[in-house]
């Protein structure tokens, strides 16, 4: 195992394979670690090299450089990863991610698609539903003053609402205590953010497809037109 911590880029670990050539590259959530990867390891470490990233204020990457801008978005977290994957020199790699580090795996798929072989995107948020948009905006607007904990029960049922999620919640409570209160601010201030970049995704994808069945209906009544003129000669 390799570890790195220069406070420059994000901490990461790496556990090599004798023989192959591919990655895959591990993404925790808001709150959590690559610590949680644990049991995931022994098993890709079979098939794969296998990298496990800390995100900004997460495990340890808690004495990263700081971004130029104050608030975080998640292109700028997306950037940090890719900037650990070229610093290793990796072309491409598997990605798996939860909870909220599906989506900065969707945002660098969507930036970078060179990079991402495939994704594995457990527990990922799809869309933020109206009950969880009411709790994300009077969180935002109350995060100041509600205490620490209640806080991060509302991030928790924000991003899994569902009775099954229940086990999840909690272990994502525990988790996130282990984040400074001002570092789990700033990571609540991307859960704002989730619906709207969601939405350019999709939309984007709906775009794709139209100008995809354009081309194909060209190609088809062009071929149409061509076969048309050789039965007529």
């Amino acid at each position: 195992m390799i570890n790195s911590s220069n406070g420059q880029i994000l901490h990461y670990s790496i556990f090599n394979h004798s023989s192959s050539n591919e990655w895959v590259t591990f993404i925790h959530g808001a709150g959590g670690s690559s610590a949680i990867w644990f049991k995931q390891i022994r098993a890709f470490q079979k098939h794969f090299n296998v990298l496990l990233i800390d995100l900004r204020g997460h495990g340890q990457s808690k004495n990263v450089r700081p971004l130029k801008k104050e608030k975080y978005n998640f292109e700028e977290i997306g950037n940090e990863v890719i900037e650990v994957l070229e610093h290793l020199k990796i072309q491409c790699t598997h990605f798996v991610g939860i909870s909220m580090g599906t989506i900065v795996i969707r945002d660098i798929s969507e930036r970078a698609s060179n990079l991402v072989k495939s994704m594995v995107l457990a527990g990922a948020t799809m869309k933020l539903n109206v009950r969880g948009q009411i709790l994300m905006r009077f969180g935002d607007t109350f995060k100041s003053i509600i205490p620490y904990l209640i806080l991060y029960r509302f991030v928790a049922f924000i991003i899994m609402p569902k009775k099954s999620n229940s086990e999840a919640r909690n272990l994502f409570i525990q988790e996130a205590k282990k984040l400074e209160q001002t570092e789990f601010k700033k990571w609540f201030g991307l859960v704002s953010q989730v619906n709207p970049l969601l939405s350019s995704f999709r939309k984007k994808k709906k775009t794709e497809e139209i100008l995809t069945n354009k081309i194909q209906k060209y190609k088809i009544n062009r071929h149409c037109k061509a076969f048309e003129l050789l039965l007529k000669y």
